[in-house]
């Protein structure tokens, strides 16, 4: 079998009602300020979660060259987004809350507090000593600030971007071989049962849990994992109520947090492998292209989803060419290239040639 190639976190998507408000936001927060694509389109192949029907979308995908996985921040053009009939509470099925790494979180928790963002209790102490914060976004998501590894580029913002996400499981122990078989998060740094002081600010904080949390032994590999870095997952089981699930009766796309996208190389490798797993594709690009490339507007290359024992939904990326600076026509071409090595580091800091700055008012 073809060699499978991760590359870490590419980005995490955002379900939204105003693209731009919430990258305006997003861009001041986390720095998230280099844009990857932008476009309007069709989604015509997620017709299993999209009520099937295609949708228009108006999407963007923002990375920061401090490094970690992106935001793709989306917007539905032809409905109207919904939200989830309840608040989440942690433990319920899906993306609960999406990690953010810093280098230094306690000074990111006082730059936060005078920034006047809303902040979920004090800073408090993980399971082994970290320390880390929540956060929620104007729009009801929920950040955690944690403590990162696998920085690319210093440019003293108080954190980077995506590092993971905790995950609601009806059963840990099989998720757990669902993130440990097919995306190789077979290190578990702890593995701890009950009420937790640093889950209390979230809402049903209060309940008995079973969590753990899950990182790689091998570090990502490919073109950007010098900018993805490391990944953390976290498995959050409660142990006193039902979950429900975030998006049950809603479409991919309406607000939250939609999926959780790695990029890859060997695509036809991992279908092979996710179907030989219990876990076949659900969605698959390769089998709606002819020329072996799925045009995603300013990029291009293969997509496909599957989803967990609790169906959150993982998306693979297999990109093949990305515009490093669109105004002058220069794209990567990464089919002709060695899937596992890095590209230089002269090349990823160009980039910052996509940068979105803040547009100053006119007095």
């Amino acid at each position: 079998m073809k060699r499978i190639v991760f590359g870490g976190i590419q980005q995490i998507g955002i379900g939204v009602r105003d693209l731009k408000e919430a990258w305006d936001w997003y861009r001041k927060v986390f720095g998230v300020d280099i844009r990857i694509f932008e476009d309007e389109a069709v989604a015509e192949l997620m017709l299993p979660y999209t009520g099937g029907k295609p949708r228009r979308r108006h999407a963007a995908m923002a990375l920061s060259l401090m490094g970690g996985g992106g935001f793709e921040i989306w917007q539905y053009k032809d409905r109207k987004p919904q939200p989830p009939e309840k608040i989440m509470l942690v433990g319920d099925l899906g993306i609960n809350v999406v990690k953010v790494k810093s280098k230094d979180v306690a000074g990111t928790y006082e730059k936060f507090r005078r920034m006047g963002l809303q902040l979920l209790g004090k800073l408090q102490k993980d399971p082994v000593g970290n320390d880390v914060f929540f956060l929620r976004d104007p729009w009801d998501n929920i950040f955690q600030i944690v403590p990162g590894k696998g920085w690319f580029r210093n440019e003293k913002k108080s954190t980077g971007a995506a590092y993971g996400a905790i995950i609601g499981s009806s059963d840990v122990d099989r998720s757990f071989k669902f993130y440990r078989d097919i995306l190789r998060f077979d290190t578990v740094v702890y593995d701890k049962e009950g009420i937790f002081e640093d889950l209390a600010p979230l809402p049903g904080g209060e309940y008995p849990v079973r969590r753990m949390l899950l990182e790689q032994s091998a570090g990502p590999l490919g073109a950007f994992s010098k900018v993805f870095g490391p990944a953390q997952i976290e498995l959050v089981e409660v142990k006193a109520r039902k979950p429900k699930r975030l998006f049950e009766g809603r479409y991919w796309g309406d607000l939250g947090f939609i999926h959780i996208c790695f990029d890859i190389h060997g695509m036809d490798a991992l279908r092979e492998k996710c179907s030989e797993k219990g876990y076949p594709f659900t969605v698959d690009s390769m089998r709606a292209t002819k020329d072996g490339s799925f045009d995603m507007g300013e990029a291009a290359g293969h997509f496909s989803y599957v989803e967990d024992p609790d169906g959150t939904l993982i998306e693979f990326v297999e990109a093949h060419r990305l515009p490093v600076m669109k105004k002058f026509g220069w794209y990567i071409n990464l089919r002709k290239r060695d899937p596992e090595k890095s590209l230089p580091d002269w090349l990823l800091k160009a980039l910052r040639f996509n940068r979105v700055k803040e547009k100053r008012s006119k007095k």
